[in-house]
């Protein structure tokens, strides 16, 4: 059988973790790495910043346009995040699922819970823990630019972002983020090769059998 036709249904692969946890460049080091992978692109009804291309960062919209896709049942996920609303359209997801593409979803628990009821079995949803609370702290103030009312506000919300931990397929500890990374990779690598992400493999099977001296 012709390597083209052997074609893979998509993933969506899911990082989550409280802020200071290093999911954001654990995602752009995979992104960077991995050609298969592509970021998704959310609706949202914040104002364009400056060097953000409209459907490249986001798809742009008002509160209008945005109630219109969710009263239409074209989001698959949305949620409120500081006085935003951000949400995953449909019909880019089931494109990438079919074409065989992966995308990279950087979305809270809630998030996650709404595109596992949409999608199901194509999630792949992956939690990263700090290694420690103090360690947590310690990173946020290393970036040095949150006051120290939002650094206290991130602490509060990590503890209760942490409690949903149960709810993800792959938990992972982030004490070295190379070794997070490589971690991730290959999840992505095994789940690539399920066997119902392969449907390729019917017909090859059947042609197997039928054909044993070839």
């Amino acid at each position: 059988m012709d390597q083209p036709t052997r074609q893979r249904r998509g993933l969506l692969i899911v990082l989550s973790s409280p802020s200071g946890a290093g999911k954001s460049t654990i995602a752009r080091m995979l992104l960077e790495s991995d050609s298969e992978v592509t970021m998704s692109v959310s609706a949202t009804t914040r104002p364009k910043r400056p060097g953000e291309v409209d459907d490249v960062d986001y798809h742009f919209v008002d509160d209008a346009q945005f109630q219109a896709l969710i009263e239409g049942d074209e989001l698959a996920e949305w949620a409120y995040v500081f006085d935003h609303r951000y949400g995953s359209p449909k019909e880019p997801i089931k494109d990438a699922l079919r074409e065989g593409r992966d995308i990279l979803f950087d979305i809270d628990w809630q998030g996650t819970q709404q595109l596992k009821f949409a999608f199901k079995n194509d999630l792949v949803p992956i939690f990263i823990l700090p290694p420690s609370m103090a360690e947590l702290e310690r990173r946020l103030r290393a970036r040095a630019t949150d006051s120290e009312e939002v650094i206290q506000s991130r602490m509060r919300r990590a503890a209760s972002e942490i409690g949903h931990w149960d709810t993800y397929d792959y938990v992972l500890i982030n004490e070295d983020v190379e070794r997070c990374l490589s971690e991730v990779r290959a999840i992505i690598a095994a789940e690539r090769l399920k066997r119902d992400r392969r449907p390729f493999l019917v017909p090859f099977v059947r042609n197997l059998v039928a054909r044993p001296n070839n």
